[in-house]
C-alpha cells in the first residue's frame, strides 16, 4: 500500500477546500476516469453540516463513540460534527491544504498523514471511513492490507464504520444479470484523477466494493461484517468488528 501524501501542487481537492474556505465559493473540481464521463464535485457539498448528510453519515456519527479517526477527513465536516457531540477525534488525509483547512475550521487534531504510513500509530474505538470511504484501498487485491492495518489500530472492541456502492447496476443486461467476462477485473475498480483550476493531481486507483465482497474480505481477514444502513443510489453502511 502506497504510504505517501501530497505536494500541494498535486493537490486539486486541497486547492478547492482552500478557494471555498476563504472565499465562500469554488470553481469546479473536475474528476476524470478511463471508465466514465467526465464529472464534478460540487465543493459546496465537502463543507456540509451534520443536518445536510446524506442519513447513511448521520448513521455513522451517532454511533461512533471512544477515541475515533477519521480517515479521508476532506475540509473536516464530520470531525466537526463529532466534536460538537463531544467525542475526541483525530482526523487525518493526506492532503496538506485540507489539514490546514481544518484546522483553521476548528478541528481539534488534524493530521497530514496517510493511512498506511507504519509510522502513524494510534488505538481507536472507531475508525470513520466515510464518502465511499472504502476507496481509498484501492484494489481488492488490497484488502488484505488493510485489516491488517486495521488491526493494528483499533482498540479492543473496536470498529470499523465504512460506507461504500455497489456498481453492478451498471453492468447489468436487460435480464438483470452481469455482463462481465470472466477476465475483467472487479468490476467496482476504477481509476481517478482530478484538477482543480490549473492544479492537477496524479492518477489514483479507488474501489467501491459490494457488501457480500466486503463480507468475504472481512471474514478472511478474522473480521464480521454487518450491513446496518442503505442509502438511496446503491449505497450502504458496513460496521466491521474483529471475531
Amino acid at each position: 500500500m502506497r504510504t505517501w501524501t501530497l505536494s500541494p501542487d498535486r493537490d486539486p481537492m486541497g486547492a478547492a477546500i482552500a478557494d471555498y474556505l476563504a472565499h465562500g465559493k469554488a470553481s469546479k473540481l473536475r474528476v476524470f476516469s478511463s471508465q466514465f464521463d467526465e464529472d464534478e464535485i460540487p465543493v459546496a457539498q465537502l463543507f456540509r453540516t451534520y443536518e445536510q448528510m446524506p442519513d447513511i453519515e448521520r448513521e455513522a456519527l451517532k454511533r461512533s463513540c471512544g477515541s475515533i479517526l477519521d480517515v479521508g477527513a476532506g475540509s473536516g465536516c464530520h470531525s466537526l460534527a463529532l466534536q460538537e457531540m463531544g467525542h475526541s477525534v483525530t482526523a487525518i488525509d493526506i492532503s496538506p491544504l485540507a489539514v490546514e483547512a481544518m484546522r483553521k475550521r476548528g478541528v481539534k487534531e488534524a493530521q497530514c498523514v496517510n493511512l498506511f504510513d507504519p509510522a502513524f500509530t494510534g488505538s481507536f474505538h472507531t475508525i470513520l471511513l466515510l464518502m465511499n470511504g472504502s476507496g481509498i484501498v484501492g484494489k481488492l487485491a488490497h484488502f488484505p492490507a488493510f485489516f491488517r492495518r486495521m488491526r493494528q489500530l483499533l482498540a479492543p472492541s473496536g470498529q470499523i464504520l465504512m460506507d461504500s456502492s455497489d456498481l453492478s447496476y451498471l453492468f447489468e443486461d436487460e435480464e438483470g444479470n452481469l455482463d462481465l467476462a470472466p477476465e475483467d477485473t472487479y468490476y467496482g475498480e476504477v481509476d481517478f484523477q482530478m484538477q482543480y483550476k490549473q492544479v492537477k493531481g496524479d492518477p489514483f486507483d479507488w474501489i467501491y466494493i459490494d457488501f457480500c465482497t466486503l463480507n468475504l474480505q472481512a471474514a478472511q481477514a478474522g473480521f464480521q461484517a454487518e450491513k446496518i444502513a442503505e442509502g438511496e443510489h446503491f449505497d450502504y453502511l458496513a460496521r466491521l468488528t474483529l471475531k
